[in-house]
């Protein structure tokens, strides 16, 4: 885990993947905003990236379970920071109008997952929203999910019925990353042809004419997604509201 908290910390301010992923994320926290001031938490901050895009919309407070992720976050200024897991936070009931779940279930267990999203609907308060993304679709395993513990890659069904199972009522769920599916399909079906091994190779910022290209391709879907949602791709994203 280590070895990818420091993939990433090189890699969240330029590689296209996370810029794309900031592009589709965001208009859904303002969404959940509504122009109020939110209490935010983002269970599995990592490196604390995300952290300064959320505050755009309240106070955000990150929780994670490794220290070397939540010294990155606090090397970088982060101050509302908690070592804990998703799986038991340490808040009380109804404390936020928001939680985030950046690429953290889908490396749970079945058990612990559902204690993720049970913490996650215990600590809203009613009406507040849960935005999760995760890892899609199972013939997309490669390399990268030997570095990230990748327990399961999930179908839209899928995350669908963990949301709701744990309470939630699922106001949008879509696909992400669509335009650069064929690219990650060819690159993942490479490398089990190949073998598995760890690598934290797709998370290295690739040349900027490759970067650039892949960036634009994400910014077109991004505009895209604000209004239709995307019949597959890489990653899943849901949009969720406590009851």
């Amino acid at each position: 885990m280590d070895r990818l908290l420091e993939a990433t910390a090189r890699a969240e301010r330029d590689h296209f993947w996370f810029r794309g992923f900031r592009r589709f994320v965001e208009p859904l926290v303002a969404a959940a905003a509504r122009g109020r001031h939110l209490e935010i938490l983002d269970c599995g901050c990592g490196t604390g990236y995300n952290l300064p895009m959320l505050r755009r919309y309240g106070r955000a407070t990150g929780i994670d379970l490794t220290w070397r992720g939540l010294d990155y976050a606090h090397q970088s200024g982060e101050r509302r920071l908690a070592r804990a897991t998703a799986t038991s936070l340490p808040f009380p009931a109804a404390t936020f109008d928001l939680v985030t779940s950046f690429d953290v279930l889908y490396a749970f267990d079945d058990e612990a997952e559902r204690r993720a999203i049970a913490e996650m609907f215990r600590v809203l308060r009613p009406g507040g929203r849960a935005i999760v993304n995760v890892a899609a679709l199972p013939a997309l395993r490669g390399n990268h999910s030997l570095l990230s513990a990748e327990q399961r890659r999930y179908s839209r069904p899928d995350l669908t019925r963990a949301l709701r199972r744990g309470g939630f009522h699922v106001e949008r769920i879509t696909y992400t990353n669509f335009t650069i599916l064929p690219f990650v399909a060819a690159a993942r079906l490479k490398q089990r042809l190949a073998g598995h091994a760890a690598s934290d190779e797709e998370i290295s910022v690739p040349p900027a004419p490759i970067n650039a290209a892949f960036s634009a391709l994400l910014g077109l879907e991004a505009m895209a997604l604000r209004v239709i949602n995307m019949p597959v791709g890489s990653s899943l994203l849901a949009l969720a509201r406590r009851t």
